[in-house]
């Protein structure tokens, strides 16, 4: 009887303790995402697509140019890097925010690369864009290829930046599955995940320019609040979650890519090793250029923006192989 009644005398001062950690960090969590937010309001425009709100920004005229995001970041991105100015005094730049990320709605569901193309193409569609050039980086260039395979007359030519293409063992993908699963992931990225992400962002970000110094334009103006939101916590999880099974079966289809592109990546690049994804990647796309830019890391569009910009261009000049 002893024993059982010191257990409650404990067990229940735990429990309240619990969860009155968990209330305070809902509520630092909800203050947060609303500090943010309003630091950090849409720069853009919204279209409405099977019923997925869309952020989106457009600048600049002449020939449509498509810019995707990959994991965890926004539109900001690439502007923060300077392309998109560069870039929209030649082209008409669109930058969407994919799903979950920045202010674009993520419903439930599976949110693979050829997802995120369906929506894209229809986006596009709205826009009135007939041809493009698609530039990806990271997560976002499984969706520019999975773009140009559904799509293959509206993209005209690929820039693929620092990408991951086929399956390898990740332990990023064990980490960010809990944050991804129904129910216990919302719990978490509603209350301890916007905290643990607040304390690691400054490693991971090293990590992401790594050998590479950050840009001190990048440290200064890049809106890192944004991406501890739960929402964009959510979308980031579940991507990478989803990152080695979806290359299995995009790989299988690299080889049917019949336009031009332009594979760059950071010689250093510390988180899609360069030979086993662009140097495999450039074997296995026929007529693809390969830049490898010494010394670099994983952000090349913010550490090189010129061989960036110089892809771009490189991509728009060559033509298309005859049908």
């Amino acid at each position: 009887m002893t024993r059982r009644t010191d257990s409650r005398t404990w067990l229940v001062p735990a429990l309240l303790g619990s969860a009155a950690a968990l209330g305070a960090s809902a509520l630092y969590a909800a203050t947060m995402t609303r500090r943010a937010e309003r630091e950090t309001p849409p720069v853009g425009s919204f279209l409405t697509v099977d019923g997925v709100r869309l952020h989106y920004l457009e600048r600049g005229q002449g020939e449509p140019l498509v810019l995707i995001h990959g994991n965890g970041t926004l539109i900001q991105d690439f502007l923060v890097s300077g392309i998109v100015d560069d870039l929209a005094t030649r082209h008409r730049v669109i930058v969407f925010d994919r799903p979950g990320y920045g202010y674009s709605d993520r419903p439930r569901g599976f949110w693979t690369p050829r997802a995120h193309a369906t929506l894209f193409q229809k986006a596009l569609q709205q826009l009135g864009v007939t041809q493009a050039v698609v530039l990806g980086h990271s997560w976002g260039t499984l969706v520019a290829v999975a773009l140009a395979l559904q799509a293959p007359r509206l993209v005209r030519g690929l820039v693929l930046a620092s990408g991951y293409y086929y399956p390898t063992l990740r332990a990023d993908v064990i980490l960010a599955s809990p944050v991804a699963i129904p129910g216990i992931g919302d719990l978490l990225r509603h209350t301890v995940s916007p905290l643990a992400g607040r304390l690691m962002m400054p490693a991971m970000i090293k990590g992401l320019f790594a050998p590479a110094t950050i840009p001190e334009r990048f440290a200064r103006s890049f809106p890192t609040a944004m991406m501890l939101r739960p929402l964009q916590l959510r979308a980031s999880a579940e991507d990478a979650a989803m990152m080695t099974p979806v290359t299995v079966e995009l790989q299988a289809h690299y080889r049917d890519l019949d336009l031009p592109v332009v594979i760059i990546t950071g010689g250093d690049d510390q988180i899609a090793d360069v030979g086993r994804q662009s140097r495999r990647l450039h074997h296995d796309v026929p007529g693809s250029e390969l830049v490898i830019v010494p010394g670099m890391g994983h952000m090349i569009h913010h550490l090189a923006p010129e061989r960036v910009v110089a892809a771009v261009e490189r991509a728009s000049e060559r033509i298309r192989p005859a049908a």
